[in-house]
């Protein structure tokens, strides 16, 4: 037997297999978090300049928003992101917004007009990947523990809906 091969209970498995293996699978499938589990951690520099952690929101309940600004659906759930801050932020509700936008004066720009009610930074691709992003938009929901709760990829009227349950929920919790 070579050495590029491995014999374990009548199973081989070719080095180049599985450095094929790892080599294609992108590194979000062995990143990918679970509800229940605790949120990835992230460390970001929002367009104000403050570098905020997961640490920073302990106690508090927590919506990321993956989104980018030439985004149309992402767009269109900053509103509803801008009145749920309005309605819940005095209650414990924290919003994270987290862009895709390679350049931070796109994102200055896109952001100063919108007039958003929480803060806003770079989603850098570890964080990206850390989260397991596929798609945006996409809001992960975490508890006061820092668990991860729920995650919605597209916001559509019945997730809305879902959300502000769930948000009214583990506020209270």
């Amino acid at each position: 037997m070579n050495n590029s091969t491995v014999h374990k209970g009548g199973i081989f498995v070719s080095g180049f297999l599985l450095a094929f293996f790892l080599l294609t699978v992108p590194p979000a499938a062995f990143a990918a978090f679970q509800k229940g589990q605790a949120a990835p951690s992230l460390k970001v520099t929002t367009t104000s300049g403050q570098t905020v952690s997961l640490s920073n929101y302990k106690g508090h309940v927590l919506v990321l928003d993956f989104f980018a600004s030439w985004c149309e659906p992402c767009r269109r759930s900053i509103p509803h992101l801008i009145e749920l801050n309005r309605k819940y932020g005095k209650h414990g509700l924290q919003i994270l917004g987290l862009s895709l936008d390679e350049d931070r004066k796109d994102l200055n720009e896109f952001v100063m007009p919108l007039k958003l009610n929480y803060p806003v930074a770079q989603a850098d691709e570890d964080l990206q990947s850390g989260y397991g992003l596929r798609s945006i938009p996409t809001l992960v929901l975490i508890d006061k523990k820092g668990i991860v709760v729920e995650k919605y990829m597209g916001l559509t009227d019945e997730m809305r809906k879902t959300l502000d349950a769930t948000i009214k929920r583990l506020l209270v919790e």
